[in-house]
This record gives C-alpha cells, structure tokens and sequence, in this order.
C-alpha cells in the first residue's frame, strides 16, 4: 500500500506516482501485452504493485534472481490497485500483482481476476496469514494500521498525549487529525474496519461523522497524509496526529537509532496481510509464478522492514534491532480486526454509507 502506507502502506521514501504517468505506465504494458509472444517477450514479465513498493530495486533484483526481465509499474494506493485489476479483467494490465490487502482481497478474487498459484519455497508461517486453502493468493507481508502521534508536539504545549478512537473527538484535539480516504486508500480502509470492529455496523459512521465535526482532514492516500499533513513526515506538516502503521515510529528515530519523536497508539490497531498473486489470462504465466517465489523469498523477505516497514510474512527473517522497542505490533487483544467473510459482505454498504455521511 498497505501503502502505505502504506502502504502503503508505507515505504517512507515511497515517491509519487501522478496518475498520468500511471496511465502511460499501464497504457505502454497494455500494447506490449498485445504485440503478440516472441521469444524475447517470454523473458518479459511486468508486476503491477502500489504506490509505496521498492520498483527499481525490486526489478533489478527480481531479474537477477528469477533470469526474467522484470518490469514494476505502479497502479496507486491499494485501493486503487484493486480497481483496476477488476476493471481489467480479461485483458490484465500485468503479469502478477503485490499490494492488494486484506480489506480488498476477497474482491479480485470473487471476480476471478487471479490464477491460484502456491510459490515455491513459501515459508511455513505463510499458512498465519493464508487467504484460503487453494492458494488463490500468496501473503507477503503483514502490518499493523494504527493512529500515530507527534509525542513531542503535546509535550511542548502540555497536552495530554489521545490514548484511543474515542480521543479524538474531543474538542482539545480538535483540528489536529488526518484520516486517509478509504475508498482510495488500502491503509484508511484498514482504519475503516477498525472502526466498524470497535463502533458497530449502526455506529461506525456516526464516530467519523465526530471525526469530521471535530476538525480531521481527509487525504486521497498514505503519502499525502504522512508526508504531506503530519508534522513528523518531513514536511511542512501542521497535524500531529496521523493513520499510519505500529512499525511507523521506527522510521523517525533519531540517528543512532536510540528513541523516536512518534508513537503508535496500540489501541486503535487493526492487522492488514498484503497479498501477490498470478492475474488470470497473464501473457506470461510462467514469469508470474517465478516473481512470486522471488517474494516468498528469503532474499527479498529480508529487505521488507527497511523498505516498506512491514513485517515479512517469513516468521524467520530477522528484523532490525530497534523494532522490538518501536515497531511494536499490537498484541491480539488489542486488535480491531473483523473475518474476511464480514469485510466482504460489508464493504461496499460501509463504504456508501460512509460517502452519504461525510461526502466522500
């Protein structure tokens, strides 16, 4: 994403991918797609991924891993993702995907926008975070979607640091919230059910309606509400309080690595899996299964905290030394999660009635 915090959900110096150039990136995949199979297109295979993924290091190293020439191309935060593999079925824009998450996964799947395909090599923790027994998708990587907080923004003005959801709809935090849209963004749909776990479906919208009576900003995804809104994403920030992930705080340590200037509310936390998978109808179906092994991979697991701060889905990957201490991930009591099945049946009429409520 998630983007993304990010996912995404998330990479922290995930760039911006302006839609245009999405389209020109989709639009020359699309042509390549319909040139017809030559020997040299068979070495050829494209991943379609969110806009908080590691593309060129990834394709460099992908290609030198797998002996295809891989190409990444960016398709927006996860929600967008999502869409447009729908929207495409029958004639995929790519090869495989990375990036579609829990909130959204049981989507591309009941349309059958996927081929099920069970990597090579997939480690045995896999199975925590499997999607189903047919391996319709292969989990990647896993993250927490939590509100983070400027610690030292209320130390310095003698604020009460929130503690929880219902924090933040008192007037002393007022005006100091960014939410990310969640019928863009895989990481504010992450927010989003947690909301639903903790509110009710008949109370959910009523807590954003006082989110939003209570000043929060809504941004389109991660990146402009992290880096672009809060006060500790690197830019001119005025938001001390910001949906971002548990592992968050790992990024805004200082330079020896000793303590952090954010927190993430633990509280307010709901699991988000994110998933790769094989596109029904790929040109190259045999170059889609192998970039899926490479990211089941011990090599690229390895590479998943510093450069998407999510967890790796291999249990056995080490993870850097200051993430016990700042990238906490919530313990299962203080999850706001919800069954795929319920996400499913909910979404969309979650999704309207948000929109009615606040206009989304």
């Amino acid at each position: 994403m998630t983007h993304i915090h990010a996912r995404a959900r998330r990479a922290m110096f995930a760039p911006i991918v302006f839609v245009a150039a999405v389209s020109l990136a989709l639009s020359g995949c699309s042509t390549d797609s319909q040139a017809g199979a030559t020997e040299k297109d068979s070495k050829k295979v494209t991943l379609v991924v969110h806009d908080s993924f590691p593309n060129k290091e990834f394709a460099a190293a992908a290609s030198k891993a797998t002996g295809y020439d891989v190409k990444v191309i960016s398709a927006g935060d996860g929600g967008e993702l999502t869409n447009k593999l729908v929207l495409t079925k029958g004639a995929p824009i790519a090869d495989a995907f990375f990036g579609v998450d829990n909130t959204f996964a049981s989507r591309v799947v009941d349309n059958d926008v996927v081929e099920a395909y069970v990597p090579a090599g997939l480690p045995k923790s896999a199975a925590d975070y499997a999607f189903d027994n047919k391996g319709s998708l292969t989990p990647v990587d896993v993250g927490a979607t939590c509100i983070n907080i400027d610690t030292g923004w209320f130390k310095d003005r003698g604020i009460a640091e929130p503690q929880n959801y219902e924090d933040l709809t008192a007037p002393k935090y007022r005006d100091l919230t960014v939410l990310l849209d969640p019928t863009a963004s895989s990481t504010g749909a992450s927010f989003l059910t947690g909301t639903v776990s903790e509110f009710g479906e008949d109370g959910f919208a009523d807590y954003w309606q006082k989110l939003v009576d209570n000043g929060a900003r809504i941004e389109q995804g991660w990146t402009e509400a992290y880096n672009g809104q809060f006060t500790k994403g690197g830019g001119d920030g005025t938001k001390p309080i910001v949906v971002s992930y548990s592992s968050s705080p790992a990024f805004t340590t200082n330079d020896d690595g000793t303590a952090t200037t954010t927190k993430a509310l633990l509280d307010t936390c709901s699991n988000q899996i994110e998933y790769a998978g094989v596109l029904a109808g790929a040109t190259n179906q045999a170059g889609a299964k192998a970039v899926l092994d490479y990211l089941v991979s011990s090599e690229f697991q390895e590479t998943i905290p510093d450069a998407m701060y999510m967890y790796p889905m291999d249990a056995e990957v080490k993870l850097p030394a200051n993430w016990a201490e700042f990238a906490p991930m919530p313990t299962k009591g203080q999850l706001h999660d919800l069954p795929s099945a319920k996400i499913e049946q909910g979404r969309e009429g979650w999704l309207r009635t948000l929109s009615d409520k606040i206009g989304l």
